[in-house]
């Protein structure tokens, strides 16, 4: 059977976009596939860094300040971090990665940091054969439209609402 290499995007307002796109790269690397993963708007040293680089097989580029960016506050350097971003994974796309993460994509074009524009171009250039993965809250109807697999992740509950702060290992 060929690798069609589809397109899925994982969103929503709950918790585990991140960890579903990880860990299909946990299986794709147990499968032997090469998987480059790039982070938008994770310049904090997140908890999964470390093991996934010590994957064999698995490149990780984390973009984006180690500080929280606030929606309209965006600095300069938030912009230059999400076009570093782009341009991994235009590189990882040609490089013949088997699985191509893009991990909080859609927030980095709700925050105005990329066009939805070039979003829509790395989909539809995307070469055969190679899976992509796009995560994060509140895509565009065009991204939607153009997913092999949509898969809602929506928060019914969440700590945070009872005032438990994120913790590391669980959280980040």
């Amino acid at each position: 059977m060929s690798n069609l290499g589809l397109i899925h995007v994982y969103y929503g307002t709950g918790k585990g976009k991140t960890t579903a796109a990880l860990g299909l790269a946990l299986r794709a690397c147990g499968a032997g596939l090469s998987v480059g993963i790039v982070q938008f708007m994770k310049g904090y040293p997140y908890s999964e860094v470390k093991p996934l680089l010590a994957l064999e097989g698995v490149e990780l580029v984390q973009t984006g300040s180690p500080d929280y960016i606030y929606k309209g506050k965006e600095k300069e350097m938030d912009i230059k971090e999400a076009r570093r971003g782009l341009d991994v994974a235009k590189a990882f796309l040609s490089a013949g990665k088997d699985l191509v993460i893009l991990d909080e994509i859609s927030v980095a074009v709700d925050f105005g940091l990329i066009s939805e524009k070039e979003v829509l171009q790395i989909m539809d250039s995307k070469p055969e054969g190679v899976e992509l993965v796009l995560t994060g809250r509140d895509p565009s109807e065009a991204i939607l439209d153009r997913a092999d697999y949509l898969s809602e992740i929506i928060s019914r509950r969440h700590p945070y609402d009872k005032g438990v702060l994120s913790r590391e290992g669980i959280d980040h």
